[in-house]
């Protein structure tokens, strides 16, 4: 009986030690203007369907410092991702919020030794915003139509905002003053341009997830990396020159059945991350 009562609690053991090593860890990067505490739902939910798992939630550049240039931010948190992933040869799985999903991605492109598994961009702004809703409460007199006049000055580069305002009426501007998005989407060649794109295509999956109903990002099809052309019409992503010429190797990573595009309705912007239903069917299959 001893003996049989002791078999019984090693094969426990080792299911528990199994389990706990089913699921790679997982880094949560929080949104503009919010901090750690703004992810604990998805941090808890992942934990209590994928038990085990590592979560790290990070809280670098929590409240108003989220308004901080993009590449400072950039630099900072690759350092914690990498000193995480360095701890984990297995491998990664990154997750970024909002603006954390954009500097979650240049994290990703400027690190080309990363081995990061899964990236989910929720509700992200990757090819820029043109919108102020999520901005009144910051610049309380801004309008999409005039906000140039400030982002695209160097006192406005030394906003995260600034670095990703993308004004579809002024191109030239943006090409010329701003300092990240130009950068990270490869519409600016430079040094690093290889790198961003291979870096990317390292990638298992990149899964882009954003809907109609967000109500924040703008357009909604930012999140997918669609934008508006100069009539504001919404070219979707695949017929936009970004996939065309694989400038940053999204075509490459759908031709490897690599990218995931996933379109929920009837999601508003503040709650993508802190709906369980939402966090179990479009996050977690992808959190292995």
């Amino acid at each position: 009986m001893w003996l049989h009562n002791k078999i019984q609690i090693l094969f426990v053991c080792f299911l528990f030690l199994e389990i706990a090593n089913a699921y790679k860890p997982v880094v949560l990067l929080h949104g503009i203007m919010s901090g750690s505490d703004s992810m604990i739902i998805l941090e808890k939910e992942i934990q209590f369907n994928h038990p085990g798992t590592k979560v790290y939630n990070c809280d670098k550049f929590s409240g108003w410092s989220s308004l901080e240039a993009a590449w400072r931010q950039v630099q900072q948190i690759r350092d914690y991702v990498k000193e995480i992933s360095d701890s984990h040869p297995e491998g990664i799985h990154l997750l970024g919020y909002s603006q954390g999903g954009l500097i979650a991605r240049a994290v990703i492109q400027s690190f080309p030794e990363h081995n990061i598994h899964n990236f989910i961009s929720l509700s992200s702004p990757q090819a820029g915003q043109y919108g102020t809703k999520f901005l009144h409460l910051i610049f309380p007199n801004l309008t999409a139509r005039t906000a140039f006049e400030l982002f695209y000055s160097r006192v406005g580069q030394h906003t995260s905002v600034g670095n990703y305002w993308n004004d579809p009426n002024e191109f030239e501007l943006y090409i010329k003053y701003s300092v990240f998005l130009p950068l990270v989407n490869n519409e600016i060649q430079t040094t690093n341009s290889t790198q961003f794109k291979s870096s990317l295509t390292k990638l298992n999956k990149m899964v882009l997830i954003g809907g109609p109903n967000d109500g924040v990002i703008t357009p909604w099809q930012s999140s997918h990396f669609g934008y508006y052309n100069k009539s504001l019409d919404v070219i979707p992503f695949d017929q936009r020159d970004i996939y065309l010429k694989d400038e940053i190797g999204l075509k490459t990573l759908k031709d490897n059945n690599k990218l995931v595009v996933i379109t929920r309705p009837h999601v508003h912007h503040l709650v993508w991350h802190i709906s369980p239903r939402v966090i179990r069917e479009v996050i977690l299959p992808y959190l292995d």
